[in-house]
């Protein structure tokens, strides 16, 4: 079973047995002082809703440092529109759920977010690690990083592998199968431990079930977006058959029209003909009696 699939990651990373690997992901990845992983907090994934009509977030692992910064993780394996602005929709709500009607501006602690894709996510770079805060990028000034929001892209980790501990832990996180855990394995004795602990919960039927479930779930959103989009061409299709179809009825009468005047212009030039054949004629009966009266002379 992948890591990568968002119920494993969560089984795997959000169990207090696993805090050890989920500390070493995290040393890797941020740049936060060492004293800050001495008691991690798992918290409930659910993000609080102040009204019942607000949108309800739910992220893979939430937790929190020993000085209360919020640390949250989520893994999209499929491309998932508006990411930019579901970031965004997270993080603000980590933030004012931490404010009360007694808190302060001041109380805020940090939210940290990391978000991990299977697909390219940040196409102006190859690097598959990047950190953004609240930055003047004109001027070279950091406003605040009291949001930070990592981003780490599976797709670009052989391209960019530095050899570093985090790309251990994204090797580990994009396995597929044995025989790509084993090589993982053979990078550090940590990771080899946690490649350990995977094929225990591989081999935990609990766990086998909520994953099958899981992939299930998956398949059949998959199948309905496919079919949404397939219907929603289908329909825009139909749509322009119609458009198309009532365009080529205008244009065939237009042609139709076309085809009666220049019916009715031949029409006239028949007329115009025959009058310039009577005249013609007249012509030469005016000439016929010009010369009989020439000849009487």
């Amino acid at each position: 079973m992948p890591v990568k699939r968002d119920i494993i990651f969560k089984i795997f990373f959000a169990d207090e047995r696993n805090i050890e690997f989920l500390t070493d992901f995290l040393k890797s990845a941020l740049s936060i002082p060492a004293e800050e992983y001495d008691e991690l907090v798992i918290v409930d994934p659910h993000l609080i809703r102040e009204h019942p009509t607000d949108k309800l977030g739910i992220i893979d692992v939430k937790l929190k440092t020993v000085s209360g910064k919020t640390i949250h993780i989520e893994i999209q394996v499929a491309p998932l529109p508006q990411m930019r602005e579901r970031i965004a929709y997270y993080d603000a709500k980590m933030i004012t759920e931490q404010i009360g009607k007694r808190e302060q501006y001041k109380d805020i602690k940090q939210v940290i977010s990391i978000v991990i894709t299977e697909q390219e996510f940040i196409a102006d770079s190859p690097n598959f690690h990047h950190r953004f805060t609240m930055y003047d990028s004109v001027n070279s000034v950091e406003l605040t990083d009291i949001v930070e929001v990592h981003t780490l892209e599976l797709c670009k980790l052989e391209e960019k592998n530095d050899d570093s501990r985090l790309s251990y832990w994204m090797e580990f996180i994009k396995a597929e199968g044995e025989l790509e855990l084993e090589a993982v394995a053979q990078r550090d004795p940590l990771i080899k431990k946690a490649v350990a602990r995977l094929m225990e919960l591989s081999a935990d039927e609990q766990t086998r079930l909520l994953y099958e479930a899981r992939e299930k779930e998956r398949m059949d959103n998959e199948s309905l977006r496919d079919w949404a989009r397939t219907e929603g061409e289908k329909a825009e299709r139909e749509k322009w058959q119609v458009v198309v179809a009532d365009k080529d009825a205008e244009i065939a009468d237009k042609d139709a029209e076309i085809a009666d005047k220049d019916a009715e212009i031949a029409g006239k030039d028949a007329e115009i003909a025959d009058k310039d054949a009577e005249i013609a004629d007249k012509d030469a009966e005016i000439a016929e009696l010009r010369a009989r009266l020439g000849e009487g002379k």
